[in-house]
């Protein structure tokens, strides 16, 4: 169904009224963003926020409830095959079949997306090369370390040369050596003109290396726009926190005490309730 406000033309993506319902908990509460060509774009908010969901509506994994999104013009939900042709998402430790090989893994990612074996086989080469995984070509992806799968599930979700990425979380629980190769991967890809869109918590990764990024709370677009913009010169993480609220005061929990005053371990401690009765 035809959005009522359009899709821009000339955007990478543009995403009109996206609404996602789970039961009586609505996901996505009509979200519209239009991310340029060749930007690195951040999408960050709290836990449940909407940020997976509105991903994976927008890559063509999950139907949603109302409006739709377009890829280089190309409305998804219309002609999902062709969207899809021209994204690489990098999927989660617990969506590959980690019994293969790093390099059968590749080489079966390729080859779903129509690719002939010897092209697939040849790129699978490079890539390993790129993330430093030539000496665990033949080993199963199952005995990886989590840096390791980090880089050979982007590796699968790269092997297609799409002009869009779409990473969700692609830094957690990853070593500062694997996550420093894996961003020296992606600036490359950014500067050959490619669009990424990153999900992440980690604030400073989004300012250090985003040029625009989009503040999501409840389902909906808090405020998009360059980081610079969206900062409005504070420190991002700070104009974040003003933006989705929910920080409070740190909770006074009487029995926590590093000097260990409160209880010597002979008797019990008194607790916020128990002073409360007295």
């Amino acid at each position: 169904m035809q959005p009522p406000v359009p899709y821009d033309p000339h955007a990478a993506v543009s995403i009109r009224g996206l609404v996602k319902r789970f039961g009586a908990k609505t996901a996505v509460a009509g979200l519209s963003l239009d991310i340029p060509v060749g930007s690195f774009y951040g999408l960050v908010g709290p836990n449940g926020a909407g940020k997976t969901t509105t991903l994976n509506m927008v890559t063509g994994l999950l139907t949603p409830d109302m409006g739709g999104a377009s890829i280089f013009g190309v409305d998804v939900w219309r002609d999902v095959n062709a969207a899809k042709r021209m994204i690489g998402v990098m999927p989660q430790q617990s969506q590959i079949f980690d019994r293969l090989t790093g390099l059968q893994l590749l080489v079966y990612a390729g080859m779903l997306r129509g690719m002939k074996r010897a092209e697939t086989v040849a790129r699978a080469r490079d890539l390993l090369a790129a993330f430093d995984l030539v000496d665990a070509a033949d080993k199963m992806v199952v005995d990886y370390s989590t840096g390791m799968v980090k880089k050979i599930c982007l590796a699968s979700a790269m092997i297609h040369s799409p002009r869009l990425l779409v990473l969700d979380e692609p830094f957690e629980s990853v070593d500062p050596v694997s996550s420093a190769n894996l961003k020296d991967i992606l600036a490359e890809y950014a500067a050959t003109g490619g669009t990424i869109i990153i999900s992440s918590h980690v604030m400073a990764l989004i300012e250090r290396m985003c040029t625009h990024v989009a503040v999501i709370n409840r389902g909906s677009v808090c405020t998009a726009g360059t980081v610079a913009e969206v900062a409005a010169g504070m420190d991002l993480e700070d104009r974040f926190l003003q933006l989705v609220g929910g920080r409070h005061a740190a909770a006074r929990l009487d029995w926590l005490d590093g000097s260990g005053n409160p209880s010597d371990g002979t008797g019990p401690a008194v607790t916020q309730g128990a002073r409360a009765e007295r």
